[in-house]
């Protein structure tokens, strides 16, 4: 089965919105990430297994609130108490994960071809979050994850940096569509870039 982009019959590659007179590097960049491994982690409650033992692409299991672990390659974002969304560009990954992993303590779903992503980078990013999302953007930071909602959707968002700010935005795919036109619109007022 090939991929389809979630987003395919509404990203359009343009600038958008008030860009009159702005510098273009000033200008918001929204773009749709394709082609990741996205699984999820999750630990059973009756199991006795430390996750200190845990290796995934060098990287460790963390449980703590809004925390990500990270390489070039990979981040694992807590996604609550036992619970973790592992993204990579490794797409040979779920085999390590699947092996090492016991099924008697973690139930492991890809989760790949379920979710829609959207990538924000400028200046303007936490404002545009703040218009549809009720969580105080001012105290997210590099590598910090949270759960909530922009206008109603569910949505996990991953800031990856600072200065600029950069998130990814992660929603099923069936409200991908919904969530693309509630971040454009809400990205209209600083002008921006699709790419």
């Amino acid at each position: 089965m090939s991929l389809i982009s979630a987003l395919a019959n509404v990203h359009s590659i343009g600038q958008f919105g008030d860009c009159e007179g702005r510098n273009e590097n000033n200008l918001l960049k929204i773009s749709e990430v394709k082609n990741l491994l996205i699984v999820q982690i999750v630990q059973y409650k009756n199991s006795k297994v430390s996750i200190d033992n845990i290796d995934i692409d060098s990287l460790k299991l963390k449980d703590v609130p809004l925390s990500v672990t990270n390489n070039n390659d990979t981040r694992i974002l807590w996604n609550g108490p036992k619970n973790w969304l592992l993204v990579s560009t490794k797409k040979n990954l779920l085999k390590d994960i699947s092996k090492n992993f016991k099924e008697i303590d973690f139930a492991i779903t890809d989760l790949s071809h379920s979710k829609a992503i959207i990538e924000l980078e400028g200046k303007d990013v936490k404002e545009v979050l703040k218009k549809g999302c009720p969580f105080n953007f001012n105290i997210l930071g590099k590598n910090n994850s949270i759960n909530s909602i922009y206008n109603g959707i569910a949505i996990t968002v991953d800031m990856l940096s600072e200065n600029p700010d950069k998130v990814r935005l992660f929603a099923l795919r069936s409200f991908g569509e919904s969530l693309y036109h509630s971040i454009t619109d809400a990205s209209l007022e600083f002008g921006f870039k699709s790419i």
